[in-house]
């Protein structure tokens, strides 16, 4: 039987210590929270460039181009700009393909921008994102740097097509519920009522904007106690989904805002459990800029029934079925629900299977 004599005794901690170090590393990431990404001011002053351009290209109050000319087809009709924002590979890229490729003369209708993480290698889809990748800079969760890639995607689109009317924020977890055609025909669809309340052709952005979460006050305080004053009083600040909508009015609101509401959201957090900025910056914003402007109620539906450490429910290939499909598209408001996630990677091919039959099939 083997003993240590009281000589040789301190050599157990040290060799504890040393063969616990490689364990250290390995499991520090998962059981520290994040650190806060703060935004670099280089990177800072690449996007205030940027978004100077979006906004002097885009003045706030011009019209938007209808989709139905009194004139016949002399007109061009407005597009849908879809923003993918990833850290991944986009895993449904192929249903995607099918998407747009599947409404009547969808090729000018809309456009395609991704904001792919520099830091992490992702295989280029190919096909309908080809070349549709934008100068990206590094992103993570419970920081600021997911709003400055939505802003950074709004205002790229904003520059390179003036008939972008609708901007639609979407992550490689997401799927479309409908085909291409549907999409466009409910953004654009505007009823006699509606107009003749609004007195001209006026579209709102769907974007989920809530007041009463109780969540509320932690997330305000999230940096720090009374530091979101005076710019932003606990009475405005709202909640909603990272995922939505926006009109191209609003859309130049988001760039313009260089100083009033950005300067206090990109402070890192004290309260990392707390701090969700994406689904802060853009509710409040647009709420305290255009209340009336927005539904209130995102597209994009999302199972929050089991969520885990702020992540939603994530579909596994057992659970998909057209029942499931038809189950996404159902909505409390006026509109469908027009997109869905969280979806894993493996779902691919049981989507591939139902899409022209179920998803595609409006």
């Amino acid at each position: 039987m083997l003993t240590f004599s009281s000589s040789s005794s301190p050599l157990v901690p040290t060799l504890v210590l040393l063969f616990s170090l490689p364990l250290l590393f390995l499991l520090a990431p998962r059981i520290l929270p994040p650190r806060p990404v703060p935004i670099s001011l280089p990177d800072e002053l690449d996007d205030l460039s940027l978004f100077r351009r979006a906004s002097a290209d885009s003045p706030p109050h011009r019209p938007l181009p209808s989709a139905k000319s009194r004139l016949g087809s002399t007109n061009p009709k407005p597009k849908i700009a879809f923003l993918f924002l990833t850290n991944s590979d986009l895993h449904f890229a192929s249903l995607w393909e099918q998407f747009f490729s599947n409404g009547s003369k969808s090729i000018d209708r809309y456009n395609i921008y991704i904001h792919a993480d520099p830091t992490v290698k992702i295989n280029p889809p190919g096909g309908v994102f080809t070349d549709r990748f934008i100068p990206a800079k590094r992103t993570r969760r419970s920081s600021a740097t997911l709003i400055a890639a939505a802003r950074r995607l709004l205002a790229t689109a904003l520059l390179d097509d003036p008939r972008n009317a609708f901007f639609a924020l979407l992550s490689q977890h997401c799927i479309p519920l409908h085909s291409f055609d549907f999409v466009y025909n409910t953004l654009f669809h505007r009823s006699i009522a509606e107009l003749a309340q609004f007195g001209s052709l006026q579209y709102r952005s769907f974007i989920e904007i809530l007041s009463t979460e109780s969540i509320l006050w932690n997330r305000y305080n999230a940096r720090g106690k009374n530091v979101m004053l005076p710019e932003v009083p606990f009475e405005q600040f709202r909640v909603g989904s990272q995922f939505f909508i926006l009109t191209r009015r609003h859309a130049v609101a988001v760039v313009r805002d260089r100083r009033r509401l950005w300067r206090k959201f990109k402070l890192p957090c004290i309260s990392v459990n707390s701090c969700y900025p994406e689904e802060h910056y853009f509710p409040t914003l647009l709420s305290m800029e255009d209340s009336e402007g927005c539904t209130h109620y995102t597209l994009t539906r999302v199972n929050w029934t089991d969520s885990i450490d702020g992540h939603p429910h994530t579909y596994r290939p057992p659970e998909l079925s057209p029942e499931l499909i038809y189950k996404l598209r159902q909505s409390n408001f006026t509109h469908p629900y027009l997109f869905a996630r969280k979806f894993s990677p493996d779902c691919l091919t049981p989507l591939l299977n139902i899409s022209e039959s179920v998803i595609f099939r409006d």
